[in-house]
């Protein structure tokens, strides 16, 4: 039986509307089940409210599937999703963590995904307290660190294609006035680790962590490439202070004398 071509219009609209729907008021619970999914399960948006178009969650860091260790940042994380040219733009605001607003745009292509920071307010992007990476579990919920971290990027850029995420532009995670439960000494000092794309080549980005400041002296370099890291690093105490930092030492390392040596893939 053929249906009349009204009914099939009507049935067509009817599904249309039905799917426009559906997107406009899609759940904040959708943003939070792709960021768990994104993050294999570290990076959690708890307690959602309103919509993926805008809403808001409460940030929560996790040691992963089937782990105990988590931690909430202060607050709730406010967003919105709105289309931009042929991209949507996030924005998101956080009082305790986000400096003014934050910006990402997101622009889908055939097979291909880019992410990009178009604009930023002031010198650094975010800033989290350093107890947070309590949530990630060993070593992190034993190290109990104190002090801040602060992210900033420069002309920072992720592309997807071809099964294979491409770095442009450099991330900056600055710890400052870092302290631990299982050192005396404090502040231990303040640190620089970065992700910087690789001009020579494409796909992979080079890690550096450096020692801006203080008694425990943090240095290492590595590779990321294919979702992969591979990192050589090492700490020590600068002179006069092996004493008080021996057990942070032992904890960060596999000890080589007065060398931690800290490696990673």
């Amino acid at each position: 039986m053929i249906k009349p071509p009204s009914l099939r219009w009507s049935l067509g609209g009817a599904l249309l509307g039905a799917l426009l729907g559906l997107i406009l008021f899609a759940p904040a619970s959708w943003l939070a089940r792709g960021l768990a999914q994104a993050s294999d399960g570290h990076l959690l948006l708890a307690e959602t409210r309103g919509s993926l178009w805008s809403g808001s969650g409460v940030l929560v860091l996790t040691g992963g599937t089937g782990s105990r260790d988590a931690s909430l940042l202060p607050g709730r994380i406010e967003w919105t999703l709105a289309p931009k040219g042929l991209g949507l733009l996030l924005s998101a605001r956080q009082a305790c963590c986000i400096n003014g607003e934050l910006q990402m745009l997101l622009q889908p292509g055939l097979g291909s995904l880019a992410l990009s920071l178009p604009q930023q307010g002031g010198d650094w992007l975010t800033r989290f307290p350093a107890a947070w990476l309590g949530g990630l579990g060993t070593p992190w919920n034993t190290l109990q660190l104190g002090g801040g971290m602060r992210l900033s990027a420069r002309e920072f850029r992720l592309e997807w294609a071809q099964g294979r995420w491409r770095q442009l532009g450099q991330l900056d995670l600055d710890f400052v006035n870092l302290s631990s439960r299982v050192s005396t000494l404090a502040p231990l000092g303040s640190y620089r680790f970065s992700i910087a794309a690789d001009p020579a080549a494409a796909g992979v980005s080079t890690l550096r962590l450096s020692t801006l400041e203080g008694a425990l002296l943090l240095n290492g370099q590595g590779v990321l490439s294919g979702g992969k890291a591979r990192f050589q690093g090492e700490a020590q105490a600068a002179p006069e202070r092996e004493a008080a930092l021996n057990n942070l030492l032992n904890i960060i390392g596999r000890r080589q004398g007065a060398r931690s040596v800290i490696s990673i893939g």
